[in-house]
C-alpha cells in the first residue's frame, strides 16, 4: 500500500526515472569550456593562471574560451542588452563546463570577479546560463597560501546550482611561480592546476549529456503547471482568508 504523502501535489511527483540517463547518441565534440578571471591589472597573474588552465584543457581535448571583464559594468548599473553583458551570457549559455579563477582581495574573490557572476541570472528566457555546468575554481595569492578565495566561490558555484568539482588550486607567492612571458613554472604548484584542469573534463565529459536530468526539480516542474493566481487567490494567501 502506497503511503500518501502530505502537502504534495501527486500530480508533480512523477520523478525522472534512470532510462533519462542512458543517451542514444552522447556527444561526440570536445568540451566546451568557458574561462573567467578576476583582475584587469597588465600583469595579472589570475590571468596567466586562467590561460594557462586553458593550454592543458586545449591538451586535454577541450575547446576553450576566456571572457575579458574589461568594460563590464556594475550589475544593475546597465541593461541586460549591454555588449559586454550579453558577450558573459552567451559565453555561458555556450559552455558545459567553466573555470573561475581571482586573485584574493581582502580575504575574498575580487569585485571584478563577483560582478561577472552577478550578471549570469539562474535563468532568463527559458534558459539556464550556469545550472548543470560543471565548475573549477582556482586562485592567486599575493603572499601565503590561503583558501578563502575558492571556498567563498564555491558557495557561488552551489547557489548557481553548478557541479563544482572537489579538487581547487591555490597559488601561493604568484609573482614567484610565473616567469616573464607569463608561463607557469614547473613546481607541484602548477601539478596541481594539471590535476584540477584534468578532473574537470572528467566530470564534464560524465555530466553534459545529463545536465538536464541532473537539474530537474520537483518545485520547479510544480510550478511551471500551476494556475495564474487570481487577485482573490492572492488576498486569500495574503490574509489567510478561506473561500465561501
Amino acid at each position: 500500500m502506497t503511503e500518501s504523502l502530505p502537502n504534495v501535489e501527486e500530480a508533480w511527483l512523477d520523478v525522472p526515472t534512470l532510462d533519462r540517463l542512458v543517451v542514444s547518441r552522447p556527444s561526440s565534440h570536445p568540451p566546451r569550456i568557458l574561462l573567467l578571471y578576476g583582475s584587469l591589472r597588465q600583469r595579472s597573474y589570475s590571468r596567466f593562471l586562467a590561460e594557462e588552465a586553458a593550454r592543458l584543457l586545449r591538451q586535454f581535448g577541450a575547446e576553450t574560451r576566456m571572457f575579458n571583464p574589461s568594460g563590464l559594468p556594475l550589475p544593475d548599473d546597465a541593461p541586460d542588452d549591454h555588449p559586454k553583458v550579453r558577450e558573459l551570457r552567451t559565453l555561458s549559455e555556450w559552455s558545459e563546463g567553466q573555470v573561475w579563477c581571482s586573485p584574493e582581495r581582502h580575504g575574498n574573490m575580487t569585485g571584478i570577479m563577483k560582478t561577472q557572476i552577478d550578471w549570469l541570472p539562474l535563468a532568463y528566457g527559458g534558459i539556464r546560463p550556469t545550472q548543470g555546468r560543471t565548475l573549477a575554481l582556482m586562485q592567486v595569492n599575493a603572499g601565503s597560501q590561503s583558501f578563502n578565495a575558492v571556498n567563498n566561490m564555491r558557495i557561488l558555484g552551489r547557489w548557481m546550482r553548478m557541479i563544482t568539482i572537489p579538487n581547487q588550486s591555490s597559488v601561493p607567492k604568484a609573482y614567484e611561480e610565473f616567469d616573464e612571458a607569463g608561463r607557469m613554472k614547473p613546481s607541484p604548484l602548477y601539478d596541481r592546476v594539471v590535476d584540477v584542469m584534468e578532473e574537470l573534463v572528467k566530470f564534464t565529459l560524465l555530466t553534459r549529456d545529463c545536465a538536464g536530468y541532473l537539474v530537474d526539480r520537483y518545485s520547479e516542474r510544480k510550478a511551471e503547471e500551476r494556475p495564474v493566481a487570481t487577485p482573490a487567490d492572492s488576498a486569500r494567501i495574503t490574509t489567510g482568508r478561506k473561500s465561501a
